[in-house]
């Protein structure tokens, strides 16, 4: 049951949240009840779901033992956050490696009876998430984080900056670069406009 001061809080901002946990620890819960959910899919996403339950609690242990540093000039935390994750991820990229090559073995067995029509979207969809799988393990750490966090987690320009402690500029770049290569490793494939439909929406 929630106390006064954490009911209170539940509608101010990230940033009034964390300066009031200073000095009453327990009403950090209310960021973890806010962003644990984005949090965990962007680690699913990442390392796969048997990692995520884990990295998702040390990245809120973490920015609970980081929180007197924070910047409250920013009253959305969710990139501290991301930023904290992104560093995780980094200690598992091997880890991370395996996944994006196993992606494709998420989606359901094609050959389970069922109507002729769901085995064959089945099968193709497993095709296009090998293929996108592959796409995406092809590039450079630091190009998947960026297209990862603006494709798949909808963080600005700014914020993808501010995560990854970058220029806008080498995110512009590293954006440009990730979009690219993935376009060529998938051409003439049925990803290829899953791909743009999802960049599409930006």
């Amino acid at each position: 049951m929630r106390r006064p001061g954490q009911r209170a809080l539940t509608t101010a901002d990230d940033a009034t949240v964390i300066e009031g946990s200073w000095h009453d620890p327990d009403l950090f819960e209310a960021l973890v009840d806010r962003h644990a959910s984005h949090i965990h899919r962007y680690f699913v996403r990442r390392v796969g779901r048997e990692l995520a339950d884990d990295l998702a609690a040390e990245t809120f242990l973490a920015a609970f033992g980081k929180r007197r540093t924070y910047d409250l000039s920013y009253r959305d935390c969710r990139p501290w956050l991301y930023g904290i994750a992104a560093n995780l991820v980094g200690q598992h990229r091997r880890e991370e490696a395996r996944q994006y090559r196993i992606m494709q073995a998420a989606l359901p067995d094609a050959g389970i009876p069922g109507h002729a029509e769901r085995v064959a979207a089945d099968v193709t969809a497993q095709a296009i998430r090998k293929v996108l799988a592959e796409a995406l393990g092809a590039l450079s750490p630091g190009d998947r984080d960026v297209l990862t966090l603006i494709a798949w987690e909808d963080l600005s320009y700014s914020e993808v900056a501010r995560v990854l402690a970058i220029p806008i500029g080498t995110v512009r770049s590293r954006l440009h670069r990730a979009r690219r290569q993935v376009r060529e490793a998938l051409s003439n494939t049925g990803a290829a406009a899953a791909y743009e439909e999802i960049m599409a929406n930006e």
